[in-house]
């Protein structure tokens, strides 16, 4: 077993195409080091959407999705909010607030969020559910040398860690497009049905690099 972990350890930082299906990233402590970096040669969004799964125990501040440029350390993040039970998602240096989802505590989550450039609107799915549509800023492009990180929120281009903020937990299934995926899409993605995959981070073909203590395991399935 502890050879299998070495060997997932050392394909996993080879950064080349990996199908993932079945897989999940386990963060299983909180530090300000660990964590997995997406890759895309990816410069410049109009519109973005991205979709994950996570499994957490955290109660506090934590990052679920963190994407920087070189001028916004933000430019399409999702955070949780704990203090005001919300998930916030910024795009630039503004970000939407929303509230009233059930965030249970270790059980398997699905969140969606879409952005829009041209209109400036914001909306976010979670566990099948969407939100009301936000206004958070229109005709600016997310644009620059884009650096992904899940499990650390960055305050600067690629750095910036708080360990407050580090996610501790399970995530799995990401995918990022570069249009506002339909309602039906995401709905699909929601119920684990086919669903068109990510044009921009595709879970059956990423690249990506682990840093200090994270695992690739089999996901955790329920058995009856």
């Amino acid at each position: 077993m502890e050879f299998f972990l070495l060997l997932v350890m050392l394909t996993s930082c080879a950064a080349s195409p990996q199908d993932l299906s079945g897989k999940m990233f386990t963060f299983p402590e909180k530090n300000n080091t660990a964590r997995v970096e997406l890759m895309t040669p990816r410069d410049n969004f109009t519109a973005v959407t991205v979709c994950l799964r996570f499994f957490t125990d955290a109660k506090r501040d934590h990052a679920l999705f963190s994407l920087a440029t070189p001028s916004k350390a933000n430019d399409f993040t999702i955070f949780r909010h704990a203090p005001k039970d919300a998930i916030d998602v910024f795009v630039g240096h503004s970000y939407v607030e929303y509230t009233e989802h059930e965030y249970k505590l270790n059980m398997w989550h699905s969140l969606c969020s879409t952005w829009d450039s041209e209109s400036g609107m914001v909306q976010l799915w979670f566990d099948g559910q969407p939100s009301i549509r936000k206004f958070i800023n229109a005709g600016s492009n997310i644009q620059g040398r884009t650096i992904i990180i899940l499990g650390q929120e960055q305050d600067s281009h690629g750095g910036g860690f708080d360990l407050n903020q580090a996610f501790v937990g399970m995530l799995s299934d990401v995918h990022m497009w570069d249009f506002t995926l339909p309602s039906c899409e995401i709905q699909k993605y929601m119920e684990e049905l086919n669903f068109r995959p990510g044009n921009v981070l595709n879970w059956s073909a990423l690249e990506f690099q682990i840093e200090s203590r994270v695992l690739l395991e089999n996901k955790e399935m329920i058995c009856y």
